[in-house]
């Protein structure tokens, strides 16, 4: 073999000693155990989807108090958010939905030739629901939310001042308007629920100490059987 291969084989046999050599020190003077226990460990909190999902919502509004003092050319004004998919006059065309001539009090889902989604249709309960003025506010307030699976897209009318003025324009139109709310209970009833959330249950009266055996009664009482 030629001299100059054998040194060339040697020298590369020399640096992989050489260098396996110094990985081995190198391991056994900078190796260091793992702690048998952590000192900090660092956890981090995991986000959730629907943070604040737990968050007490807020009571929804009872309409009635406010119609009382609707104003029904304010009502008008709002109406317009409407009209581009409704119309109001009687025997108006239906459009994206239904004429509303003639809501309020209406059997719900039963305006004759407009096609109503499978959501309203369930929600109706075969039109034995009505629009009254409770579900007409929840529904304009929130479409979707009251009726799942309907198909009004509308993102809704969310003040309830505004609610109030749009449901009094629209029970004007009809042949005999809708009776409006008794004044008397609606006014009553948001006083009498928040009376009634305040009141705390009465204590129940401390049992009636009885005389011990072989002790009188009180003067002009009888003494207890015994």
């Amino acid at each position: 073999m030629n001299s100059y291969v054998n040194m060339g084989v040697g020298a590369f046999l020399g640096t992989v000693f050489v260098l396996m050599s110094v990985s081995i020190a190198s391991e056994g003077i900078f190796h260091s155990e793992a702690p048998e226990k952590e000192g900090f460990a660092i956890v981090a909190e995991e986000g959730t989807a629907d943070a604040g999902a737990g968050a007490q919502e807020a009571a929804e509004v009872d309409i009635k108090p406010l119609l009382l003092k609707a104003d029904v050319a304010a009502g008008e004004t709002v109406f317009k958010k409407c009209a581009s998919c409704h119309t109001v006059d009687k025997g108006g065309a239906n459009k994206v939905g239904p004429n509303l001539w003639g809501l309020v009090n209406r059997p719900i889902a039963s305006h004759e030739g407009f096609s109503y989604s499978a959501g309203m249709k369930t929600f109706s309960e075969g039109g034995k629901v009505v629009w009254d003025y409770d579900h007409l506010s929840f529904f304009i307030e929130a479409p979707k939310k009251h009726v799942p699976g309907t198909a009004m897209g509308f993102a809704g009318v969310k003040k309830p001042d505004e609610r109030a003025n749009l449901i009094a324009y629209l029970r004007e139109h009809a042949d005999t308007p809708a009776a409006m709310p008794d004044a008397a209970a609606a006014e009553a009833a948001p006083a009498a629920a928040a009376e009634g959330a305040a009141e705390k249950p009465a204590e129940a009266p401390a049992a009636e100490a009885k005389p011990a055996e072989g002790h009188a009664a009180p003067e002009g009482q009888p003494a207890p059987a015994q």
